[in-house]
């Protein structure tokens, strides 16, 4: 069963969207396996001063998505990188065991958007990014990008 907070993040997601001035872009997910998101970072004096999503997914994923950009809000890049999959789960009072992997991709979605930034500002790390094609963090879409395209 989903918690209150759960259900009220999907039936009212804050922050949905996208930042057409964004310095920090992450996608994550796979349109095979169902879940897709799209974090968009704002980030000025590294502080995230605004984040928006866009997901496709279950109801769980879009909660998470919502809850991560609340969580992301106000911090500095270092506490934003430190927000792990247990802390969304957590903000939203839990989840249930097999949609934990939504909070996974949040935590994903968010580490992609400051990957970003952080390749975007020269500030990218040198050491190399074991890829697995999950959370576009090595800044190869795999192929995804497309499976994510706005229809007009």
């Amino acid at each position: 069963m989903y918690s209150e907070k759960v259900m009220d993040h999907f039936s009212n997601p804050r922050n949905v969207g996208e930042i057409d001035d964004a310095n920090g872009v992450g996608q994550v997910g796979n349109a095979k396996c169902g879940d897709i998101m799209k974090m968009y970072l704002k980030i000025e004096d590294n502080i995230v001063v605004d984040a928006k999503f866009k997901t496709f997914g279950c109801g769980a994923a879009v909660a998470t998505s919502s809850m991560a950009t609340e969580l992301v809000k106000g911090k500095t890049v270092e506490e934003a990188m430190k927000i792990t999959n247990k802390a969304v789960a957590e903000a939203l009072d839990g989840l249930p065991p097999a949609k934990m992997h939504c909070s996974n991709l949040a935590e994903e979605a968010i580490a992609a958007a400051l990957e970003d930034y952080r390749r975007r500002n020269g500030l990218a790390s040198d050491e190399s990014v074991d890829c697995t094609g999950c959370c576009n963090s090595c800044g190869h879409s795999h192929g995804r990008e497309e499976d994510f395209e706005d229809e007009d």
